[in-house]
This record gives C-alpha cells, structure tokens and sequence, in this order.
C-alpha cells in the first residue's frame, strides 16, 4: 500500500478495479482496497446468484420430470419413471397412479437433495477461496466428521440406501399386498427410511427399510387363487371332479369373476388323504391382488353344487366340537 501511495502510477500496473476506483473516487486507498472492497465482494455475489439460479432451475427440471403430464386417454408417466423397470402395469385404477407419484416423488426428492448438497457445497468452497482461507484442513476436517458420522448413523444410512434402491427397482409400491418377515399386509407409503404397511386386522405397521430382508409381492404379474375341496372316502373322485370343473367354469365365466380371471380353471386332482377324508384341490390363474376373493367366491359356488350332486363332507368335518366349549 505504500509503495502504491508513493506511486501514484502504480495502479496502472494493478487490477482494473483498482483504476475504475480510482477514476470513480480519487481516493487511493480505496483504489488500493478495490480488490477487497468491490472485486472479491462481487465475485462472491456472483458465485451465490448462480448457485440459486442453478439450483432453482434443476429443481424445476427434477419437478417436472417427476411430474406425470396430462395426455389423452389418461396420465403419462412421469419422464423420470420411463427408462425404469414398472412393475405396476397390471395394476388398474388411481392406485396405479399414487404408486408411480410416491415412487418418482421419492426419487426426485433423492435428486433435488443431491444436486443441492453438489451446488451448495461447490459455492461455499469456491467463497471460501475468494477469501484466502486454506481449504486443506476444512476438508480433511470434514473427511473425519464425515467417516464419525457414517459409523454413528449406519443403520439410518442402510435405511435410506434400501429405500433408494427398492425405489428404483420397483419392487413394490402402493397398494401392493407384501409380506416382509414380520408384517404382511397392503402397503400404504413408501419413503426413503420407512415402508407403512396396513395387515388385515386393520394395524399399521411401518417397517424400516434397512431391516427387510426379502419381499414376497402378491400384487405384481398375475396371482393364483388356490382352492381345496374336502370330500369323503366313499366319493366317487371321477364325479367329484367332474363337477367341480363345471361349476368352477361357469363361475369364471360369469360376471362377477370374469374380469379378474385370466385363464381357464385346472383341477389338479387329489391334493392330500388325511384321517379325515380326501382333499381336491383346483387353481385359477386370476389378476394380481385377487386371489383371494376369487378363492372366496369359488368355494360359495363349490359347496352347494356338491351338495346337490350328492357328493359328502368329510366324516366328522363339520360336527361341533364337545371340548371345552358352549
């Protein structure tokens, strides 16, 4: 500065700042301060705007790719949705739609929270370079809280690397009826760190995603209703299954079944003997997810026909029991 001072042509040789200062205000010390006062502060601001304007506009790329458009015939998949496995294809109705919402929601948020992370992180190295400070023990500083946190958090940090990756690979979402160990049921929300499943009785269960193991999904491609007949010894088997395979083909036929049958009924045959009687048993090829009120419907048809043709239950099936009971 003082070699500035006593040289007053010393600012040519300086910054341009220094001489449009200088001009401005006649005043050397601030034209010798121009770096500080006005370069160094405005390439700051500059480094700030971009990072928000470049956060705001790759939000806005995130949002709409993971925003389904309005298309005739119904909504479009979301664009972030499309070069990724859906396993939702057979499903029907709005929750085919709140699934691919949660899931490109959830994965967009993953995205928005890294480019912000990215962006922000950039900036505030890039400000702290402006200013002179050495960045070598910042970043081995944050290398070392960085590795305390991993080790104290991992169970957080599986939670939410299962949850990304059963988000990509769609192994399930809303509105599928899954079994994770301890909980079976439908399942509700899925997120990053938590997966809300609803069991038959009606409880909530929410499961971490870092605690699932394996997933059995009864809601994706097609499912099986499974039906077992109990008959007795004296049954002509050949009569029984005769009748079984009209009544069954009929049923899925008509119109309260038809639309969720797939394929023609098969009768398997006889599945079991036991020291009650004999066990039949047919299956149905049905759409995913209704297994279980074809299986209920199949048997309301099945029981009276057999009645009708003359076909018995079991010997002691259906008496009431004299243990313990009113």
């Amino acid at each position: 500065m003082n070699q500035f001072l006593s040289d007053p042509l010393a600012c040519d040789q300086g910054s341009a700042w220094c001489k449009v200062v200088l001009n401005i205000t006649h005043n050397e010390w601030l034209a010798g301060s121009a770096d500080w006062l006005v370069k160094k502060p405005l390439t700051i601001l500059m480094i700030v705007l971009l990072a928000f304007v470049v956060r705001a506009l790759l939000r806005k790329l995130i949002n709409r790719a993971t925003t389904a458009q309005p298309a005739r015939g119904g909504d479009k998949l979301p664009a972030l949705l499309r070069p990724l496995r859906d396993r939702s294809a057979e499903m029907l109705g709005p929750v085919v739609m709140e699934r691919r919402r949660q899931r490109a929601k959830t994965i967009g948020s993953v995205l928005s929270s890294v480019a912000t992370f990215a962006i922000y992180g950039l900036a505030f190295v890039l400000v702290l370079g402006e200013l002179g400070i050495n960045l070598g023990p910042i970043i081995a500083s944050a290398g070392v809280v960085g590795v305390a946190l991993g080790f104290g958090a991992q169970n957080l940090v599986r939670d939410f690397l299962s949850g990304i990756f059963m988000m990509l690979e769609d192994q399930y979402g809303v509105g599928d009826v899954v079994d994770v160990g301890e909980a079976t049921g439908t399942v509700e929300a899925v997120g990053l760190r938590i997966t809300t499943l609803r069991d038959i009785n009606g409880t909530v269960w929410y499961v971490r995603n870092g605690e699932i193991l394996r997933v059995g999904n009864s809601s994706q491609g097609f499912a099986v209703a499974v039906v077992d007949v109990p008959v007795s010894y004296s049954t002509d088997v050949g009569k029984a299954t005769a009748v079984l395979y009209t009544v069954v083909t009929e049923a899925a036929q008509s119109d309260s079944l038809k639309a969720d049958v797939l394929e023609p009924p098969e009768i398997l045959g006889v599945e079991s003997v036991t020291s009650e009687g004999i066990s039949l048993r047919l299956t149905v090829k049905v759409r995913p997810g209704r297994q279980w009120s074809v299986q209920r419907a199949m048997r309301a048809k099945i029981m009276p026909a057999l009645e009708a043709s003359g076909i018995e239950p079991p010997i002691g099936r259906f008496l009431p029991s004299t243990q313990g009971g009113n």
